[in-house]
This record gives structure tokens, C-alpha cells and sequence, in this order.
């Protein structure tokens, strides 16, 4: 298999604030450098692309020092939280926007899907912009005409095809633009989250349809999701970015245990206390009870006597539900009466039925169908495995800062 993208050092910088303040002065001085053969003077500066933080500079970089190759006929994903710079990365990638410093080769014509209605013309009709787009990728009006009806047909939206798309639903837009960028004569598929938009029979269409043109056709694919079975299923290999910078690539299902790991704090949980808050979760922490299930113990800070529900939630690594349950042996409807300070309570989980894996949990403090009083995502973490030297035992591993503790839960 040849390159077909290669990344090199890649970086995009922003200036932050409003559009035109300073930015003239800032402008004239990167041209004078530039004139004179001199480094970029705000290529050294600026901070790291945290966006939940206040920084102390002008400049943010959206991506910094990326690296990565892809070979044709790949089909990777791009995961990341929101603001880790995967839109920037395609949009480059896509060359609607050029980067600040680093290099992006690309062999091959590239067809894109990045937001809703990217490449079309609002007061043109679906028709005319399937021939539009059609240029753009350099095709001729005889090959456009060639795979129309293949095109129309997949889109689902044949019966609006003469409408102007601006009246269009964002569904239809995306239907139709996904239904031309996979159609037509393209070496590289790039799609954003955008897929999102459309509804779960389209979805399971459209990636089904890139699954077929990257087998069929050698077309790489690059996916942009938040949906993580969509990135599994599609994917064979995917890059993590964090910040900006890349934090993993390698095989899809290893980045995504990655990717959800970095949210979950092992077996302990612990935060300060939030004097805003009436009722909060300060601590948790997985305790073995013995071999077929875990205790969870969690403490409560209560500003004063009252009830609440505790809530437990189980996901598997793709974080898809897997049980719930609620403290001790109460059930949902049924509260625990807190005292005014500090509270300990006990959470069982049985553990009889896990498949082998990776779990997480996520503990709710609520006033059943009235509030939420805390909610803690992913605090806890553990892992159902095999024993290497008996086939049908499994274990909990549990990662301790001191090392590893297996606890045997079923022969």
C-alpha cells in the first residue's frame, strides 16, 4: 500500500478575542519577518488548547506538533473531546484552511463533509449542485450524469431533487452531500461529526456505504465521531487527540479504551468540598467483598438532615449502559435519609453475569423526577478478565497505584 496522507510537524495557531482588534499590526509584523526571510514571530508563542481554562496569551493552538501517516484504502477514525482539534485537523486536511507552520501532503482528489451544506449552493437545487460538486472534484458532466440516479437513489430525497436545497431540512442536506461526496470520483473520504444529523437508518447506511468503497474501491476514509461504536465498527485504526497534540494512534478499540480510561480515575474518587452545593459526593472507592461481587463504599456531604437517592450506572468501554442499580438493597423510588455533615454508604454490585471487559461506573445523587444534586461520570473503574492458565476462570483486575490485585469471581 502507498502514502497517501502525510503529516509532518503540523500546527495551526488562532488569535483569540474579536475578529480585527490588533490583528492589523500583528499582520503587518508576520510580513515584514516574512519579507526579510525571518521566522514567524508568534510561532513561539501562545499556550495550549485547554478550553475549559483562562490562559494569559493571545494565541491558542488549536493543533501542535501533529505526526501521522495514512496509507490508501484506510479507514481511520478521529476521536477526541470537544476542542482537542479534530475539525481543525480535517479541515486542513481538507484545504479549507492552511496551517501555520508544518506540512500536509495528500495524494489523491479529496471529497469532504464537514458541516451542513459545505460545498453547496443554498439557491441551487440538489440536481445542480450534484453537477457542481461533481467540478469541483474535477469530474467531467458525463461521468456526474453517469451515477446520478445512483446518487439520487442512495440520497433518499429524490423527490425534492428540483427544490432549492436552502429549503431543504438539515437532514436533507446531509443526505444529499454525503450521498455525492461517496458517489463520485473521489481517492480520500474525510467526514465530520456531521453524520450525527441524520437519522439512525441513514447512519447505518452511510457507513455501511463507506465500508464498501473503502474495500471495493481502495478510497481512504477519515471519520470524525463522538459515536464510538460508529468509529469501531468503521474503523480499524484511529488517532486520539487531546489539547491539540496527539495523545494515541494505533488499533481502534485500544484508542477508545484509552480515550474513555482517561476520563475514570481507577478504584478511588475523590474532590473537595463545593460549599455551593447542598448535597455532593466527596469520595468513592471499589472494596472486594468476596469472589462473586464489589462493594462500592461512597461518603456524602449534606448541609443539612434530608433525603436523597443514590444511583448507580455500569458502562462497558464503549459506553453503552450495561446495569444499574441503587444503594444497598433500596430501590429507585426508595431514599436514604442524610444526616447534616458527612455520610457513608455501601453499593453492591453482582458480578455474576459481566462479560469479560472493561467497566465504568457513574454514581447520581438525585431527588427522584424533581433535581439532580450531584453527578459524578466515570469515577470508577474496573476490568473482568481471563486467568491466562485456566480457561474458564475469570478475575477482576483492579490497577492500584502499588501494582495489581486479581480477585477470582466465577470457575
Amino acid at each position: 500500500m502507498s502514502k497517501v496522507i502525510r503529516v509532518e510537524n503540523l500546527s495551526k495557531q488562532y488569535r483569540l478575542g474579536e475578529v480585527g482588534t490588533g490583528s492589523l499590526s500583528h499582520d503587518i509584523n508576520r510580513l515584514w519577518h516574512k519579507a526579510r526571510g525571518k521566522e514567524d514571530p508568534y510561532s513561539k508563542v501562545g499556550e495550549e488548547n485547554k478550553r475549559e481554562t483562562k490562559g494569559n496569551s493571545d494565541y491558542v493552538w488549536a493543533l501542535k506538533d501533529i505526526n501521522f501517516d495514512i496509507e490508501q484504502g484506510d479507514r481511520v477514525g478521529i476521536i477526541g473531546r470537544n476542542g482537542a482539534g479534530k475539525s481543525t485537523l480535517l479541515k486542513i486536511l481538507s484545504r479549507t484552511t492552511s496551517p501555520t507552520c508544518g506540512s500536509v501532503k495528500i495524494k489523491g482528489k479529496v471529497a469532504s463533509l464537514l458541516e451542513v451544506g459545505t460545498g453547496f449552493h443554498p439557491d441551487l437545487s440538489g440536481r445542480d449542485n450534484i453537477f457542481l460538486n461533481g467540478a469541483i472534484l474535477g469530474m467531467s458532466k458525463r461521468e456526474v450524469k453517469r451515477r446520478f440516479d445512483e446518487i439520487v437513489d442512495f440520497s433518499g430525497v429524490e423527490r425534492y431533487i428540483d427544490t432549492p436545497v436552502k429549503r431543504y431540512s438539515s437532514g436533507m442536506y446531509v443526505r444529499l452531500a454525503f450521498a455525492v461526496a461517496a458517489h463520485l470520483e473521489s481517492d480520500i473520504l474525510i467526514v465530520d461529526e456531521v453524520l450525527a444529523v441524520g437519522d439512525a437508518e441513514f447512519q447505518k447506511k452511510s457507513l455501511g456505504k463507506m465500508n464498501q468503497v473503502s474495500e471495493e474501491k481502495g478510497k481512504t476514509i477519515l471519520l470524525v465521531s463522538h459515536n464510538m461504536q460508529a468509529i469501531l465498527n468503521l474503523c480499524s485504526s484511529s488517532i486520539l487527540l487531546n489539547n491539540g497534540g496527539v495523545a494515541g494512534i494505533g488499533d481502534t478499540l485500544d484508542i477508545i479504551t484509552k480515550y474513555l480510561a482517561d476520563k475514570s480515575s481507577g478504584n478511588i474518587f475523590k474532590k473537595e468540598v463545593d460549599n455551593s452545593k447542598i448535597i455532593q459526593l466527596t469520595r468513592s472507592e471499589i472494596k472486594i467483598c468476596d469472589f462473586k461481587k464489589l462493594i462500592i463504599e461512597i461518603e456524602i456531604e449534606s448541609e443539612a438532615e434530608r433525603e436523597c437517592s443514590i444511583d448507580m450506572r455500569i458502562t462497558d468501554r464503549l459506553q453503552l449502559p450495561f446495569a444499574f442499580g441503587s444503594i444497598g438493597s433500596l430501590n429507585y423510588d426508595e431514599k436514604c435519609h442524610l444526616r447534616k455533615g458527612e455520610n457513608r454508604y455501601s453499593l453492591t454490585i453482582n458480578l455474576a453475569n459481566f462479560a469479560l471487559g472493561v467497566y465504568y461506573i457513574s454514581l447520581d445523587l438525585t431527588n427522584p423526577n424533581i433535581e439532580y444534586y450531584d453527578r459524578v461520570e466515570n469515577c470508577l473503574q474496573f476490568e473482568v478478565i481471563k486467568d491466562p492458565s485456566h480457561e474458564n476462570k475469570r478475575y477482576v483486575m483492579q490497577n492500584w497505584n502499588y501494582g495489581s490485585y486479581h480477585l477470582k469471581i466465577n470457575e
